[in-house]
C-alpha cells in the first residue's frame, strides 16, 4: 500500500509529468487534482478515473487524506497556495521557479521549520546522471580549478504571461551552478529585451560573477528558431560539455586545456601560454527520466523527514540571485552585489 497520499495543484504543461511519476512512485499515489480549467481536469480523470478532482485548491487542501500537495501553477501563485499548505501541516513540493520574490521565499522557508514539514523545490536537473557525475568529477578534484560556465539554453517559445525568459529559464541553470559550484555568487549582471507588445524579455544574457575567477554566463531566448540544451565547464584540468539533447552521450570529459611554461630568458621570466590536447571521455550514464529520480527521494524525504537536496533554502539562494539579475536587469545591466 502507498503511504503519501498527494495532491496536485495545476494540471497544464507540468503538473501531468508530476502525476505520471507519482503514481508510478512505490511509495506516492494521487488522490486529488485541481485545476481552474474544466477541460484538462477532464483530461486527467480519462487517464486516471480514481482521481478526485476540483476547480478550486482549498478543497484540496481541505481533504485530509492529504499528506503532500505538488504545486505546478504560476508563479505569482506559488506562494499564498504554499503558505495554506504548510499551515495545514502537509509537505510541499513545488515547481520552480520557488516564489516572486527573496521576502515570499525566507517566509516559506521559516514556516516550513516551525511546521516540521518537508519543503521541496523542483529544481529536476540536479536529479540527472550527467550533473550528478559533473558534482563528482567537481567534488573530486578531477575537473581542477574551476573556471568558467557558459550555458545556453535557448528555443522557439514557450512564451510565459507572467514571467520572463530569465525567470522562466534561468532557475535550470543557476540551480545547477549552485548545486555543483557550491558557493553564492558575489555579484550579477543582465541584459535582455522584449519583441512584443508585452514588454516582457525574451531574449537575455546573465552573467554570475564568484570570489576568485570563477565566472559564469547564461543565454537565455524564446526566440531561437533552434534548441539548444548545453552546458560548458571549464577547469584548470579537464573541461565538460553537458548537451541534454544529444541522444548518443549527453556528457563528454575531454582532457584539453592551457598550461602555463616559465621560460628563463637571461634574467626575466615570461609565461608562455601552452596548449593540451588529450582524449574525450564518454562515460556512461544510465538513461533514468530525471523527475522519476525527484520523486523518489521527495518520497524518502517525506517517510524520514530528510533534508532534500533541492530544499526550500536551495530555492531561497536561487530566488535571492533572481531578483538581483532584474534588478540588474532593470538598471540597465549594471553589476548588482548578492
Amino acid at each position: 500500500m502507498k503511504d503519501i497520499k498527494v495532491g496536485v495543484i495545476g494540471c497544464g504543461y507540468w503538473g501531468p509529468n508530476l502525476i505520471r511519476n507519482l503514481n508510478e512512485n512505490p511509495d506516492t499515489d494521487v488522490v486529488y487534482a485541481c485545476d481552474l480549467d474544466k477541460g484538462k481536469l477532464e483530461r486527467i480523470k480519462l487517464r486516471y478515473p480514481n482521481i478526485d478532482t476540483s476547480m478550486d485548491y482549498k478543497d484540496l487542501l481541505r481533504d485530509d487524506r492529504i499528506d503532500a500537495v505538488a504545486i505546478a501553477t504560476p508563479v505569482f501563485t506559488h506562494y499564498a497556495i504554499a503558505y495554506e499548505a504548510i499551515e495545514r501541516g502537509k509537505h510541499v513540493l513545488i515547481e520552480k521557479p520557488f516564489t516572486s520574490n527573496v521576502r515570499e521565499a525566507e517566509s516559506l522557508v521559516d514556516l516550513a521549520s516551525q511546521k516540521g514539514v518537508i519543503l521541496f523545490v523542483d529544481h529536476t536537473y540536479l536529479y540527472t546522471g550527467e550533473i550528478k557525475r559533473i558534482k563528482e568529477l567537481v567534488n573530486s578534484g578531477d575537473i581542477g580549478d574551476l573556471y568558467y560556465l557558459d550555458a545556453v539554453r535557448i528555443n522557439l517559445g514557450l512564451f510565459q504571461q507572467d514571467i520572463n525568459v530569465i525567470w522562466d529559464l534561468a532557475p535550470h541553470d543557476i540551480s545547477i551552478i549552485d548545486h555543483i559550484f557550491g558557493e553564492d555568487p558575489v555579484s550579477v549582471s543582465a541584459n535582455g529585451t522584449s519583441h512584443t507588445s508585452s514588454g516582457i524579455e525574451d531574449v537575455a544574457f546573465v552573467t554570475l560573477k564568484f570570489q576568485g575567477s570563477f565566472i559564469a554566463h547564461l543565454h537565455i531566448n524564446w526566440l531561437s528558431p533552434v534548441k539548444i540544451r548545453k552546458i560548458i565547464l571549464g577547469g584548470s584540468k579537464k573541461m565538460v560539455v553537458f548537451d541534454d539533447l544529444d541522444t548518443g552521450s549527453k556528457l563528454k570529459i575531454y582532457d584539453k586545456g592551457i598550461m602555463f611554461a616559465r621560460v628563463n630568458e637571461k634574467v626575466s621570466y615570461t609565461n608562455r601560454i601552452q596548449y593540451r590536447i588529450g582524449d574525450m571521455h564518454a562515460p556512461h550514464i544510465e538513461s533514468v527520466e530525471a523527475l522519476q529520480v525527484m520523486i523518489r527521494h521527495f518520497a524518502e524525504c517525506v517517510k524520514k523527514k530528510k533534508r532534500p537536496l533541492s530544499d526550500g533554502v536551495a530555492g531561497l539562494r536561487i530566488v535571492r540571485i533572481l531578483e538581483a539579475t532584474e534588478k540588474s536587469l532593470r538598471k540597465g545591466g549594471i553589476k548588482i552585489d548578492i
